[in-house]
């Protein structure tokens, strides 16, 4: 479906975008079109790849017709740009907001305006029962995506939706923490050990946006189904692979941080569709005709359970250590 096509990845020179490139990189896609502020990291990325196929283009999701210009002859968007640190959300709700709402509308609307065919737009596992500001601005981002597909002329550009979990060892996560802390010596420091969180790799990740890419409908949201593990046990699990002695240390729950993470929420899963690895969430295509709207409601909401990382599938020890084994970083590493 990429023969000769041009994608678009809004926030390209992040971990997300880095995984598509070396995905795609050595097909027969015909241009890969990288989007962002980050004149830094565009220029390590040129020097890294060499590659004529790939293409950079300096702006911000926030402004219309930087993104408006770079979407100029785009076949595809993989819209990845987003704020996404939780303190610094918390901070800033204002600059979350700006990015990842409005900035999802500038994108989807400059994606409309230049008929391109299909656009995916990345979602957190914190939008589903949002607590904190990054993750309510998640979860606005996802009702802009949905509001803004059911109002395309004819389909002719097809918008979907993806929500994962923590993905490992990605920017600002905690296993290069974890990893940084052995290297100096200095005891891990852990929120709380029996929080849970969902456990993906960038490769999870690329393959959710490609499966909604290929199956998805106008204004579906998809969900991968994921293992996770406590923090505490992930923590062990790194020491042992790296042999380290480091104590472990609890520094308590952070402001805006949740025990576990949702990735479904009940009502969610009351429509789901079950696609083996993945779940498709369709649209709530209702119009405001008010007496439908309010008077239609579902009768087996309460005989539901949400997907979070409480009820999915614990890893255990071993399970933990042979996942971390196969991430790219731990291998670079060892």
């Amino acid at each position: 479906m990429f023969k000769n096509k041009t994608l678009l990845i809004t926030g390209g020179t992040g971990s997300f975008g880095n995984a598509v490139l070396n995905r795609f990189l050595e097909t027969d896609i015909k241009e890969i079109r990288i989007f962002s502020r980050d004149e830094k990291k565009q220029d390590d990325m040129r020097n890294q790849l060499k590659n004529e196929k790939v293409k950079f283009y300096i702006g911000d999701v926030r402004d219309y017709n930087s993104i408006e210009k770079a979407m100029r002859g785009v076949d595809y968007v993989f819209h990845a740009a987003a704020l996404k640190q939780v303190p610094s959300c918390e901070f800033f709700p204002l600059e979350a907001a700006r990015t990842n709402v409005f900035g999802t509308q500038n994108t989807i609307d400059a994606a409309v305006a230049n008929k391109v065919k299909r656009i995916i737009c990345l979602s957190t596992d914190k939008a589903a029962y949002p607590i904190n500001a990054m993750g309510i601005s998640k979860a606005l981002m996802e009702k802009v995506a949905v509001a803004a597909s059911r109002n395309i002329p004819n389909d002719e550009t097809i918008v979907c939706l993806t929500r994962y979990g923590n993905v490992m060892a990605s920017r600002g996560s905690v296993i290069p923490l974890f990893v940084k802390q052995i290297e100096e010596n200095v005891p891990l420091t852990v929120t709380d050990p029996k929080m849970t969180r969902f456990l993906m790799s960038l490769e999870d990740a690329v393959d959710l946006v490609l499966f909604a890419f290929q199956h998805g409908n106008q204004g579906d949201l998809f969900v991968n189904k994921a293992p996770a593990s406590t923090i505490g046990d992930l923590a062990v699990a790194v020491k042992e692979i790296f042999n380290a002695k480091n104590d472990i240390k609890v520094i308590g729950t952070r402001h805006g941080e949740k025990l576990y993470e949702t990735l479904c929420t009940r009502e969610e899963m009351q429509k789901a569709e079950d696609m083996g690895n993945f779940y498709r969430i369709p649209a709530d295509n209702r119009d405001l005709n008010y007496s439908r709207y309010f008077s239609e409601g579902e009768t087996n909401i309460s005989e539901i359970e949400d997907y979070h990382s409480h009820n999915t599938e614990q890893l255990s020890n071993e399970g933990l250590k042979q996942t971390l084994l196969n991430l790219e970083y731990i291998k670079n590493l060892l």
